[in-house]
């Protein structure tokens, strides 16, 4: 009888450790990783992802085989990326072949929340992000049986440096609404190229001033 206690005991807590660990936070992926666990809302014959790099197009997800399209000049991005990288979705319904270049209409493409990835690509609309270089603060998440918990970044600032915040965004499951926003503060200032006072463009040394020989003591003449 008293193995049996034992053995339900320990039971009980394996099943117990199992489910507290599943409700802990989990990293986002790439964002092509998040974009391609998306479920599209849009009814589409076919339906393709594609990431463009420095003008080179590589298919990230492919439904069906989408024809006749052309690649576009601009797309979207949930994170910081470079100004040559973006993603862009190409589908098809009827004989029409569309395209989603910019984030409002990845969200219209995106529909209902079914996931937390949809939920990530929506919210990348107002302005949050999934950080890939602070995901600890920045690009995690958390699941339950009536909500979404979201850690994304968002640049707050309309000037340099850029401050980022970290926010946690609570979304209802049944209707895809954001409930709650907490703001959890700034965590880093970000500069780019452009900036005028970044750091490492002030700490270029200045050239050295050349000498004016003609400001040198003469040399008294010697005696004989």
């Amino acid at each position: 009888m008293v193995k049996l206690i034992y053995t339900f005991g320990i039971l009980i807590f394996l099943l117990t450790g199992k489910s507290l660990y599943g409700q802990g936070k989990q990293h986002f992926p790439h964002v092509g990783g998040i974009l391609q666990n998306i479920v599209p809302d849009r009814k589409t014959d076919s339906w393709m992802l594609v990431h463009k790099n420095y003008g080179k197009d590589t298919v990230i997800k492919q439904s069906g085989v989408v024809k006749d399209y052309i690649s576009p000049a601009s797309g979207f991005n949930m994170g910081i990326a470079s100004e040559d990288e973006f993603y862009y979705i190409v589908y098809s319904s009827g004989a029409k072949t569309e395209y989603v270049t910019d984030l409002n209409a990845l969200k219209d493409f995106v529909g209902k929340i079914d996931n937390i990835y949809d939920a990530a690509a929506v919210a990348a609309a107002d302005g949050y992000i999934v950080d890939e270089d602070f995901r600890d603060m920045a690009g995690n998440y958390q699941e339950d049986r009536s909500f979404y918990h979201l850690d994304l970044g968002k640049i707050t600032s309309a000037e340099c440096p850029y401050q980022k915040k970290h926010f946690t965004l609570t979304v209802e499951r049944s209707t895809g609404k954001v409930v709650d926003v907490k703001d959890n503060g700034s965590y880093i200032e970000l500069y780019n190229k452009k900036c005028k006072n970044n750091p490492r463009l002030l700490k270029i040394e200045k050239p050295e001033e050349p000498k004016d020989e003609s400001k040198k003591p003469a040399k008294s003449a010697k005696r004989r």
